[in-house]
């Protein structure tokens, strides 16, 4: 029970920490109002976590070795704690960096600790994982580019004000789209989670998809996590990285849906922050416009560390809750709850919601 709250939250954290994927640029060219932004996003990403449960699957059964799992639910306890505080930490600084790497670098040093690095099945990390990483933002970008280009090539460029109108309308469906994408791939990735400790626990076959009550479960989390805004990384998204006309948005938007929706009907655990992080780059080459190279920088670092980072984490709380049985998971959930109250505390003195979002052109970063 611990495990499946634990990774309720960590979906909800989830929820919150991308939901700026969807509606960032939207909300930048305006679009969407932000309060209506989250509104659909969030209604959006749990029809979206319903409809699919491929990358559950890849998560549930394909990353690791139920055979040598033996202590299973402490285990991806410590996993999901490491990948919560990273979602925290790097939302408090503005950093869209990978919820999905923060949870599978949490998972993958947790097992390597409780089962020994035999426990992870490498070939589906490097092939379903980390192989789709490195790629899918550079697709992603191109795709943007090329269709900015594209977009303002057909336009006239004398009808700017009836051009961006149109688009505005357009960005609608596009941001829409996104955030139908980021429910059929981010809210599966806690369903597959849940499902593995059900299956290492005995409560479910091996090999099986997520239960029903599950998959309802997870997408209300994200849906709820979203509809709470993740407005400090809105902001880096929408204004700190490139400025964003609504042809920009839409392509932008548009490049993501597809690349996200196509990467969850094959199984591919994607980062969608790196997929629309890598359109919004795109689109601003696309348009010829100046990237924040000192934003580009930190997201970048951000991205590289996030897994190594996250696995370092894990594995440490792993060594704790798992070695130290009952008095060791106390200990973790302890120190989970104190420094989560201690991010958000912090986070709280600088504050950024609804009413302030598009005010800044850079990073949020506490001093």
């Amino acid at each position: 029970m611990v495990v499946v709250i634990t990774a309720l939250i960590f979906d909800f954290t989830n929820g919150f920490h991308d939901s700026s994927n969807a509606m960032a640029t939207s909300v930048a060219t305006g679009a969407f109002t932000p309060k209506r932004a989250v509104t659909v996003a969030a209604a959006l990403n749990i029809i979206g976590a319903l409809i699919s449960t491929e990358v559950a699957k890849t998560i549930s059964h394909g990353m690791f070795d139920d055979r040598l799992i033996q202590a299973a639910p402490a285990m991806v306890f410590a996993g999901l704690a490491g990948a919560i505080l990273w979602n925290l930490a790097t939302w408090l600084f503005g950093l869209p960096s990978s919820s999905s790497h923060a949870l599978f670098g949490g998972l993958i040093g947790a097992v390597i600790v409780a089962a020994g690095i035999q426990g992870v099945n490498w070939g589906v990390v490097v092939s379903k994982i980390i192989l789709p990483a490195v790629v899918a933002p550079f697709v992603a970008g191109t795709a943007s580019g090329l269709a900015t280009w594209v977009a303002y090539k057909i336009v006239p460029s004398d009808e700017e004000a009836y051009t961006n109108k149109i688009f505005k309308i357009a960005q609608r469906f596009s941001a829409s789209m996104v955030a139908f994408s980021h429910g059929t791939s981010d809210g599966q990735k806690t369903m597959g989670v849940i499902t593995l400790v059900l299956v290492a626990a005995g409560y479910q076959q091996a090999g099986t998809g997520p239960q029903w009550w599950v998959v309802i479960a997870a997408g209300l989390a994200i849906g709820l996590g979203t509809y709470s805004g993740g407005w400090r990384i809105m902001r880096t998204m929408g204004r700190g990285l490139v400025h964003v006309d609504p042809p920009q948005g839409f392509a932008s938007e548009l490049s993501s849906a597809v690349a996200i929706l196509a990467s969850s009907h094959l199984g591919f655990a994607l980062s969608t922050t790196h997929i629309c992080s890598g359109s919004v780059v795109g689109t601003g080459v696309g348009r010829g416009a100046k990237v924040e190279t000192a934003t580009l920088r930190k997201m970048f670092i951000a991205w590289v560390i996030t897994l190594p980072a996250a696995a370092v984490v894990g594995g440490l709380t792993s060594f704790v809750a798992v070695k130290g049985g009952i008095p060791g998971l106390f200990v973790v959930i302890i120190a989970l709850i104190l420094s989560s109250l201690m991010i958000v505390r912090r986070a709280n003195q600088n504050k950024v919601d609804f009413a302030n979002v598009n005010d800044a052109n850079t990073v949020v970063v506490d001093k």
